[in-house]
């Protein structure tokens, strides 16, 4: 069987990821990055979403972001925007360069346990703006994985996976629950409470509770919100 490498938020769209990939026949190792993210309840989530999806390994990773600052989810001096999703700019809570530096980290990852194939949940339809969760952003990164690395320059193609990219997010819960993800368990919201409970104002709560409201349901992390 073949490996892959999933990067592995404890968000909604990641562990989505995660059970496609298993369902594509993946032997999967998912992969965290402790960015310094003020929300690091997700960190517990994705362990648990690991665990749940029965990942071969799981990895978390260290790189402090918050030591550069810039953005609503490494600054405590930048507010999270509330109640408005963000249209027509990019918004702050947006991470400079924090996919490209995480897809970094899930290369060098996946060179070192024998995989070709790398699975980012990036979505370009409900993506609230962010430059680095487009379709050419994801192309250009794998022409340069192909370039950079050893296996690449053996001629063992590396690929970069991002199944969610033209799906709206009720498509993407819809598929999750096909495959058996329990949403409760992920953490999507931007500025959690210490305990951990969603604040259900910021982007990516209004986005959750949106799509989960066009399909008729209750979005089970966030029922008493």
């Amino acid at each position: 069987m073949q490996s892959a490498v999933v990067l592995l938020s404890g968000g909604l769209d990641s562990a989505t990821v995660l059970a496609m990939a298993r369902d594509c026949g993946y032997v999967v190792h998912t992969l965290t990055i402790a960015y310094g993210q003020r929300h690091r309840i997700e960190l517990e989530a994705a362990a648990s979403v690991a665990a749940s999806l029965a990942a071969a390994s799981h990895v978390v990773v260290g790189v402090d972001l918050a030591r550069i600052g810039g953005s609503a989810l490494t600054d405590d001096n930048i507010a999270v925007p509330k109640d408005a999703l963000t249209e027509g700019q990019i918004p702050a809570t947006y991470v400079p360069a924090r996919n490209t530096i995480m897809l970094s980290v899930a290369l060098a990852h996946a060179e070192v346990v024998g995989a070709n194939d790398i699975f980012i949940g990036v979505n370009a339809v409900d993506y609230s703006g962010y430059p680095d969760c487009r379709p050419e952003f994801v192309e250009a990164f794998e022409r340069l994985a192909n370039l950079a690395t050893r296996v690449g320059v053996e001629g063992h193609r590396l690929r970069i996976h991002a199944p969610l990219i033209n799906m709206t997010k009720s498509e993407i819960i819809r598929e999750g629950l096909r495959l058996g993800v329990d949403y409760g368990m992920t953490c999507s919201c931007y500025d959690p409470s210490a305990s951990g409970r969603p604040c259900g104002h910021c982007d990516a709560c209004l986005i959750r509770l949106r799509a989960f409201s066009d399909l008729g349901m209750t979005d089970p992390a966030m029922a008493n919100v």
